[in-house]
């Protein structure tokens, strides 16, 4: 392979690091930034610092914050009743997009995943249930993760653990997104909405 200066080795092997960008893409992302103005340049590295020296985990919720506790916490408008547990912070942006959810929510940090060390102590399993405890006006648990199989196992296990603090329980209803055809739909999900029909 060929070697290249240290400075565009260095940002190649950091680019890399990124999830799905492989060593070709990250030299072409260096290249791109070598034709990029030295002002640029430095405003990208100042947004990549301040990232890192001003972003902060709430302390309640899991969710990226400048500040001990994020907005949506500290909003007393919100709906305390419900808590909706999440994979990651950029699943609020989508949920909070829907205009649907008024309630607050909490960050998992992922999925059991036991191949990857992702176990119940490896994620926010253990804060979300001193949370539940707590809190007595949390009233519903809305298990908003994805419907893959490291998903489904984290809500049965979530489930499982949760069920004897006798609160409600619920997951996102699954079936046809708009626009699809049924021919096109997997068994799996045309079962499920045709389960949950409403």
């Amino acid at each position: 392979m060929r070697r290249f200066p240290e400075p565009i080795s260095n940002l190649v092997a950091a680019f890399s690091r990124l999830p799905g960008v492989g060593p070709k893409t990250a030299l072409r992302y260096v290249y791109y930034m070598l034709k990029q103005p030295k002002s640029d340049l430095g405003v990208m590295a100042r947004a990549l610092i301040q990232l890192g020296e001003r972003i902060n985990v709430c302390t309640r919720c899991f969710m990226y914050t400048e500040r001990e506790l994020c907005d949506t916490c500290e909003d007393p408008k919100r709906d305390t009743s419900l808590i909706c547990v999440v994979e990651e912070s950029r699943d609020i942006a989508t949920i909070e997009a829907t205009n649907a959810y008024t309630g607050l929510y909490h960050v998992l940090g992922g999925n059991l995943n036991p191949i990857e060390g992702l176990t119940p102590d490896a994620i926010r399993i253990r804060q979300l249930h001193e949370r539940l405890l707590k809190d007595s006006s949390i009233q519903e648990i809305i298990l908003a993760l994805s419907p893959t199989s490291h998903g489904e196992t984290t809500i049965m296990y979530l489930t499982k653990r949760l069920a004897p603090l006798g609160r409600r329980i619920t997951r996102l209803a699954r079936g046809l997104p708009v626009g699809a055809t049924l021919e096109f739909a997997d068994e799996v999900t045309l079962g499920d909405a045709m389960k949950y029909r409403k």
